[in-house]
């Protein structure tokens, strides 16, 4: 698996997650390799280690809990220190966490909404105002369990857009947004089914942009046009601030280059 390392130190392993690999493990990814796969081969002796002791203590198991393991390292042992996720075909930077310490650390920023993620997508349409916010609730569907949307009964979701640019296909005679996205929350999906709600659903987006249009827009790309362009969080060890970016991908950057930027 060809995964880029943009920075590692002895807590965290900052990567740069192609599209078409998942982040987690799970039944479904029984015949693909994770980035969970991959990090646990980079830190497997921290990993058995910590599992060697989850066995001997096994007979104390208690709501799913294992007594006298916090929270922090049993997550950590059994995620493999993947923090928070991309979407398979979501590409862009990712945090690792190498120790049970910095895992627990870092994933209460996450829940706190210390982490400031920024990623980029190109969208249907020309999205108007050029920025604002999206403060609708996300759900599963009850009718489609594969699906998330705007439901009833939803989680508080929030994500601050702006407008980098507008584009044009003379051919398909159809107008772009190359947009700004910072999502507050961190719903599944949110992001896509956000922007799907506003009537501007992301380039390629086989679930959320509709069955026709998508046909159409994979003919030209093979992936959705969504990138986690840039993330800043604090630190485990310093408790410094702390940014990392990633370049956009080269088949996103080919999809740019034959459209015309209206600036």
């Amino acid at each position: 698996m060809e995964i880029s390392i943009i920075y590692e130190d002895d807590d965290i392993l900052i990567v740069d997650k192609p599209s078409g690999i998942t982040v987690n493990r799970a039944e479904t990814t029984r015949n693909e390799e994770t980035v969970q796969d991959w990090v646990e081969k980079k830190i497997k002796d921290q990993i058995s280690k910590i599992k060697d002791n989850f066995i001997e203590a096994g007979s104390n198991q208690q709501q799913g809990s294992i007594q006298g393991f916090s929270d922090p390292v049993r997550d950590f042992a059994l995620r493999g220190g993947v923090v928070h996720r991309l979407d398979k075909e979501t590409s862009g930077v990712l945090i690792l966490a190498k120790n049970p310490e910095a895992f627990g650390l870092l994933q209460k920023q996450f829940k706190e909404r210390m982490v400031k993620k920024t990623y980029v997508a190109l969208t249907h349409g020309r999205i108007v105002p050029v920025e604002g916010e999206i403060n609708i609730p996300v759900g599963r569907l009850p009718w489609n369990r594969m699906r998330f949307g705007v439901v009833p009964g939803g989680r508080e979701s929030v994500t601050f857009y702006k407008v980098i640019a507008y584009y044009h296909d003379r051919n398909r005679k159809e107008y772009y947004s190359y947009v700004e996205l910072l999502p507050k929350t961190g719903r599944t999906h949110q992001i896509r089914v956000h922007l799907k709600y506003l009537g501007y659903p992301i380039f390629s987006d086989f679930l959320y942009a509709g069955r026709k249009i998508a046909k159409k827009d994979r003919k030209i790309l093979n992936r959705f046009f969504l990138h986690a362009v840039k993330i800043s969080f604090i630190h485990p060890r310093t408790g410094e601030e702390v940014c990392f970016e990633s370049k956009l991908p080269e088949e996103l950057e080919v999809v740019l280059k034959q459209l015309k930027r209206i600036d």
